[in-house]
């Protein structure tokens, strides 16, 4: 009887883009596979800045966002898993972030930039 041997290979990671609820990756096979920012609570913390600071690591096997220390892998992203990081952990982090600046519409509405109910400037 002959056993027919089939080698799996695992598609490594290209590119990342990051909106403000999904995370998409292109893979080196031609796929793109996108997930909640929900499943990485570190990542749907972050800034914009900091979302786009990632680098690939093992060669595309994973990616790392230095500045809020968060790996995926493509593999758990493959598989649908979401971060495995325990609440305490995650609030630790949280508890130790400086705090953020205030939003874009907070420093509109300072300068007058907001506008009236029917889309004027208000004077």
């Amino acid at each position: 009887m002959t056993i027919l041997a089939v080698e799996i290979t695992m598609p490594v990671a290209e590119s990342v883009r990051t909106s403000d609820d999904t995370l998409s990756v292109e893979l080196s096979d031609g796929r793109s596979i996108s997930a909640p920012l929900a499943w990485f609570p570190r990542l749907s913390h972050a800034t914009r800045a900091e979302r786009k600071h990632w680098r690939l690591i093992g060669r595309g096997q994973g990616v790392h966002w230095e500045d809020i220390d968060e790996d995926i892998s493509v593999e758990d992203l493959l598989a649908g898993r979401p971060s495995g990081e325990s609440q305490a952990s995650f609030k630790k982090w949280l508890a130790a972030r400086p705090t953020r600046p205030a939003t874009s519409s907070k420093r509109r509405r300072r300068s007058g930039a907001t506008s009236g109910p029917r889309g004027g400037r208000l004077r």
